[in-house]
């Protein structure tokens, strides 16, 4: 039986640690296994590491993980018609039913019975992956694994939170994004190709403000402590209609909730602290806050149509499979501009 390299979570407020482990087979008919060519380190991965996950996610340690994956397709199980060996491919993150009424609408995202490689079952951070026909979208030739492989979770989230976002938005709009690092770089460049709205980008980073402008953002605010009084004099006063927090700790929500015109939408997708607003505040001037997870396939499918015309292109550090613990103290200390990956 042949083996391969796998970076397993051994325990919580742990380091990660390499092992060696049998390559994952197709048991399923729709099986599809895939030959691993970049496995993206998320914020996502150290707050498992943290324990944040561990009763949402109810996973027995050790697992591999890893939620951002793209490769080859290795091999397929007796079923799988979309895809062959060989392959280019990149990985939804949920393995789904195709059955419940969420996939049915499309929304497979909330699948009753998903599977989550990297959170709930072995990931990616390995030389193969296990997942189905139903996850891999196929990619454009021009495409490499090893630079989109982040667009399959950091990039689908951002994805999915801009398209949501834009159904709203007019020209005559204003759209803050608070956070221009690994999902902000995206979703900014996702909300210049389908939203004509004008874009504010909040960022303590000068970088990453610099960054942002040169992708599309039409105006860059360093936040310095007077993000707030910035963006209200960029918005005539008012805020602005809707607001993408891809931050969402360190004081971003209370911040941000500053930043929204009355009846705008705050869209949450960063996460790691507590929303604090006064209910009279959120009545009185009728803001909406809404959740974004991951996107569903159409919204995989639509962002790599956008990834092929060279609309959005990631700002990529790679690193070795064993040179994990790097990217990971790279990735906590604030060093990685864009997104970290992992090529076996």
């Amino acid at each position: 039986m042949s083996t391969m390299r796998a970076v397993q979570v051994v325990g919580y407020h742990r380091r990660l640690e390499m092992t060696e482990l049998p390559v994952p087979e197709p048991t399923g008919p729709f099986d599809v296994v895939v030959k691993i060519g970049g496995a993206g380190v998320c914020r996502t991965d150290l707050h498992i590491l943290e324990g944040q996950w561990a009763e949402k996610s109810g996973v027995a340690l050790p697992y591999t993980i890893g939620h951002e994956n793209a490769g080859w397709v290795h091999a397929v199980g007796s079923a799988v018609t979309n895809v062959r060996e060989g392959d280019k491919v990149i990985v939804h993150p949920l393995i789904t039913c195709g059955l419940c009424r969420a996939c049915r609408s499309g929304d497979d995202v909330h699948c009753e019975t998903n599977q989550f490689p990297g959170i709930d079952t072995d990931g990616g951070y390995a030389e193969y992956l296990r997942t189905s026909a139903r996850s891999v979208v196929r990619i454009d030739d021009r495409l490499e694994p090893s630079d989109v492989a982040a667009l399959a979770d950091a990039g689908l989230t951002a994805y999915h939170a801009a398209a949501k976002a834009a159904r709203r938005l007019s020209p005559r709009d204003r759209c803050v994004v608070i956070g221009a690092g690994g999902l902000g770089h995206i979703g900014i460049q996702v909300l210049k190709a389908i939203s004509p709205a004008e874009l504010i980008v909040v960022d303590r980073n000068p970088d990453a403000v610099k960054l942002a402008l040169a992708i599309g953002a039409d105006h860059g605010v360093v936040a310095e402590g007077k993000q707030v009084e910035e963006v209200l004099e960029l918005t005539d006063g008012h805020g602005a209609e809707v607001l993408i927090d891809f931050v969402g700790e360190g004081g971003s929500t209370a911040e941000g909730a500053q930043m929204l015109r009355r009846a705008g939408d705050y869209h949450v997708v960063g996460y790691g602290e507590n929303v604090n607003i006064p209910t009279i505040d959120i009545i009185s001037a009728e803001i909406n806050f809404i959740g974004n997870l991951v996107g569903s396939y159409n919204d995989l499918q639509d962002l790599m149509a956008l990834a092929a015309r060279g609309a959005v292109t990631l700002h990529t550090v790679k690193y070795a499979l064993d040179d994990f613990q790097s990217a990971i103290d790279d990735l906590d200390g604030g060093r990685v501009r864009g997104r970290a990956i992992l090529t076996p």
